[in-house]
């Protein structure tokens, strides 16, 4: 019963540090449930069919949040590599858990041990400790169920965002009904767009985020093992273009490795980064500041690779 709750509630225990001497990487079966249901939904749209309004819908949610995980989840909770509002964090921080990749506290608490220990055994999520646990097997162990919230004191302190990290489940359940009711709306008042509730609910929610997990999960998994080294970093982080489009800027992997608080990713103008081009877009509106950037005689030091190698 007390996985089952966890669905819904983390429980405030969630905000203590997790124990560093838990070696228990097995599957917690019952509380990874929904994970395996929601990639079943993923297989009744031979049943809902297709639409063209379905697909665009399932297009720009995927695009929305991905750049909510990459550039707040990641470069902002993670590195604190801008500032913005109380308001502004708070929204990203939303749309960023309608990703269905847990809280933002949860998200940047395992990523800042995983730059002080990459690739090294505390790493939570190395490849060298297989593919799979890499990729997906590390966040459904029981071992990393928890966080250690002592990495993240910093953002403790906000009261909404501890509401997020307990509660981490609610804001994709509200995505998905209001998919739902959108095409059921859309089905009756415009039915020309050739939608309808079901359809709605497995492209807009269902596909699209696994789609999105699954790029976002390749960053830990694949940008470890397949790509190219410009710099000396101590782990196997590697520059990949494909990660890059895909993930709107996180597959210059080894980049940020060799200075992670950069909000640009992408160091060369030729690295496309479009996570950091939105970002600069908000910054020009006033809703970002202090945007932090690689300095010239960093990103020039510490390469392995000659330039035209890359």
């Amino acid at each position: 019963m007390k996985s089952i709750r966890q669905w819904f509630d983390n429980g405030e225990a969630s905000f203590s540090a997790a124990d560093p001497d838990n070696a228990d990487t097995g599957v917690d079966w019952v509380r990874v449930i929904p994970f395996l249901l929601m990639h079943l939904a993923c297989l009744t749209v031979i049943f809902v069919g297709f639409s063209m309004t379905a697909l665009l819908t399932a297009i720009v949610l995927y695009l929305i949040r991905m750049f909510a995980i990459t550039a707040f989840y990641h470069r902002y909770f993670s590195h604190k590599s801008f500032k913005t509002s109380r308001t502004v964090q708070f929204v990203f921080a939303s749309i960023g858990a309608s990703a269905t990749q847990r809280g933002p506290l949860w998200w940047a608490a395992h990523h800042r041990q995983h730059h002080r220990h990459a690739d090294q055994p505390a790493d939570p999520h190395s490849p060298k400790q297989g593919f799979l646990w890499s990729h997906m097997g590390w966040f459904l162990s029981t071992k990393h169920y928890q966080a250690d919230y002592r990495l993240v004191p910093d953002w403790q302190r906000f009261k909404e965002l501890r509401w997020l990290d307990r509660y981490d489940l609610m804001v994709p359940l509200l995505l998905a009904v209001s998919l739902f009711i959108s095409g059921v709306m859309l089905e009756k008042y415009a039915p020309g767009l050739e939608t309808n509730g079901w359809q709605m609910l497995v492209w807009g929610y269902f596909i699209s985020t696994v789609v999105l997990l699954h790029a976002t999960l390749m960053i830990n998994s694949m940008a470890h093992r397949i790509g190219k080294k410009r710099y000396q970093t101590g782990d196997e982080s590697r520059n990949n273009f494909v990660l890059a489009l895909i993930t709107l800027g996180e597959g210059w992997h080894n980049n940020h490795h060799h200075y992670p608080v950069s909000v640009r990713q992408g160091f060369y103008w030729w690295e496309i980064d479009i996570s950091y081009y939105v970002l600069k877009m908000m910054q020009k509106l006033g809703l970002i500041w202090d945007l932090r950037s690689v300095p010239l005689q960093k990103r020039e030091s510490n390469k392995v690779l000659p330039e035209a190698g890359l």
